[in-house]
C-alpha cells in the first residue's frame, strides 16, 4: 500500500505542533504574514506605473514585460537552490536576508531609475523572491500547531494579496503628487518596518533546521499509530526525486497555469481598460485594487472552506471557472467605470478562495522536513508563468489587441482547472486518504 511520509520531525516537535499555543502561532504568522506581504507589495509595485515608464523611458510595453521577465527569471533560476539552502540551514536567516536585499533593490530602481538599471535591479530583486516561498512554509510548517494550519496558510496568504492591494493604492498617489520615483523609494519604509521586527523577535521561530532523521514511519488515517515501514520498507523520495514524483510535477504545471492566469491582468489590466472601456488611469487602477482587494478577502473565506473540506481540488476548480467567465465579461463587454470595478471584486474574490485549497494539495504530497524544496520547486511555476505571460501580453498590447488578454488569462484559467485535477489524482488514493 502506498501512504504519506511525514519524516524528519521527532515526536516532540509533532506534539508541540498538536498543542501550540495560540498566543504562539498568532506571533509567527505576524511575523511570517509581514514578509509574505513585503514580498508581494513589491511585485505589485511596476504594473500601475507602466504607462508612466513607458513615456518616461521611450521603449513599448514588450520592453516594459522585459523587466517582469528578468524579474521571474531569476527568481524561477534560484527557487529550488533556496529551498534546498533552507532545508539544510534553517529559513530565519535567509528570510531576513531576503527581506532586506529586495527592499534594497527597489529603492535603487527608484533612485537611480533608468531602463537598464532596472532591468539589473529586477534580477537582483528576483533572487532575494526567491526566499520568501520556501522560507515562509518551511516556518510555518515548523512552527504551527497542526489543527491551526489550513487558516495559518489562509492568512499567510491574505497577507501577500493584502500586500499586492496596497501596492497599486500606494503608486497611484505617490506618482500623482510626487512622481513614480518617490513611490519606488517609500519601499524603504515598508521593508524597515518588516525587518525590524524579524531581526529582534527571530527566536519565536522554529527554523527548521536538519535533525537526526529517525527510521521512515508511515502515517496512516492521519495519525503515528501505524509505526510500519513505508512501501514495504522502501525509503521514501527525497531530494531531486521527491520533486520529479509525479504528485509533485502536477502541482508544479498547476502553479504555472496559475500565474500565467493571473500575469496578464496584474501587468496589463490598467492599460487594456484605458484603451477598450470608458474608465481613466485612476479608475483602471481602481479596478485593478479592487481584483487584488477581492482577492484578499476570497483568502480568508478559502481559508474556512479548506478546513472544513478535504476536496481541495474542486474548490480550486470552481473558483476558476466563475473567475474565468467573469474575466471574459469584463473584457468583451463595454461596461462604465463602476462596473468594470465592482467585476474585478468579483473576479479576485473567486480567485482568491483558490489559494488556501492551493496550499494543502502541495502539503498534503510533501514529506516533513521537505517544505522548503517542495514549495521552492513549485513557486518556480509561478515564476516560469511570471516569465512568460508579461513580455507576450506586452506584445498584445503592442499590437493593438487589448482584448486579447480578456481572452488568454479564462483559456489559461481552464487548463489550470486540468492540471489541478491532475495533481489530486495523480497521487494513489492511500496517499491521497492520509494527506487529506
Amino acid at each position: 500500500m502506498t501512504v504519506t511520509i511525514r519524516s524528519g520531525a521527532s515526536a516532540g516537535d509533532r506534539d508541540r505542533r498538536a498543542t501550540g499555543a495560540p498566543a504562539s502561532d498568532t506571533r509567527v504568522i505576524g511575523l511570517v504574514g509581514g514578509a509574505h506581504f513585503l514580498s508581494h507589495y513589491l511585485i505589485y509595485l511596476l504594473p500601475p506605473i507602466l504607462p508612466l515608464l513607458k513615456a518616461d523611458f521611450g521603449v513599448g510595453y514588450a520592453a516594459l514585460g522585459l523587466i517582469m521577465t528578468v524579474f521571474n527569471v531569476a527568481s524561477g533560476l534560484t527557487h529550488v537552490p533556496m529551498g534546498f539552502l533552507v532545508d539544510r540551514f534553517g529559513a530565519r536567516r535567509l528570510l531576513i536576508c531576503g527581506v532586506a536585499v529586495s527592499t534594497l533593490a527597489y529603492v535603487g530602481m527608484g533612485a537611480f531609475a533608468g531602463y537598464t538599471t532596472m532591468l539589473i535591479l529586477a534580477a537582483v530583486a528576483g533572487v532575494a523572491n526567491s526566499v520568501y516561498h520556501p522560507a515562509d512554509y518551511a516556518l510555518l510548517s515548523a512552527s504551527i500547531s497542526n489543527q491551526r494550519m489550513g487558516r495559518a496558510f489562509s492568512l499567510h496568504t491574505f497577507a501577500g494579496f493584502a500586500g499586492g492591494a496596497v501596492a497599486p493604492l500606494v503608486m497611484a498617489y505617490a506618482s500623482i503628487h510626487w512622481g513614480w520615483r518617490t513611490g519606488l523609494m517609500l519601499t524603504g519604509l515598508f521593508g524597515l518596518a518588516v525587518w525590524l521586527p524579524l531581526l529582534f523577535a527571530r527566536r519565536h521561530l522554529s527554523d527548521a533546521a536538519p535533525r537526526k532523521k529517525a527510521p521512515p514511519l508511515a502515517k496512516v488515517a492521519g495519525t503515528d499509530a501505524a509505526r510500519v515501514p513505508a512501501q514495504g520498507g522502501a525509503a521514501p523520495k527525497s531530494g531531486v526525486a521527491l520533486l520529479l514524483s509525479m504528485p509533485i510535477i502536477m502541482c508544479f504545471l498547476f502553479f504555472v497555469m496559475l500565474s500565467m492566469s493571473q500575469g496578464g491582468l496584474s501587468t496589463f489590466a490598467v492599460a487594456a481598460f484605458i484603451a477598450i472601456q470608458d474608465i481613466s488611469l485612476e479608475g483602471a487602477q481602481m479596478a485593478l485594487t479592487a481584483f487584488l482587494v477581492g482577492s484578499a478577502v476570497g483568502v480568508l473565506l478559502g481559508g474556512q472552506i479548506a478546513d472544513r473540506t478535504r476536496h481541495h481540488e474542486w474548490v480550486a476548480v470552481g473558483g476558476f471557472l466563475v473567475t474565468a467567465l467573469v474575466i471574459f465579461l469584463v473584457g468583451n463587454v463595454l461596461l462604465s467605470a463602476g462596473w468594470v470595478i465592482a467585476a474585478m471584486a468579483l473576479a479576485g474574490l473567486n480567485f482568491g478562495a483558490i489559494m488556501p485549497s492551493r496550499d494543502m494539495l502541495v502539503r498534503a504530497v510533501t514529506p516533513e522536513g521537505s517544505m522548503g524544496k517542495v514549495f521552492g520547486f513549485v513557486s518556480t511555476g509561478l515564476n516560469l508563468g511570471g516569465a512568460v505571460t508579461p513580455v507576450f501580453f506586452g506584445w498584445l498590447m503592442d499590437q493593438g489587441e487589448p482584448r486579447l488578454l480578456f481572452w488568454f488569462a479564462p483559456i489559461f484559467m481552464l487548463l489550470a482547472t486540468v492540471t489541478v485535477l491532475a495533481a489530486r489524482y495523480a497521487q494513489p488514493r492511500a496517499e491521497a486518504a492520509v494527506g487529506a
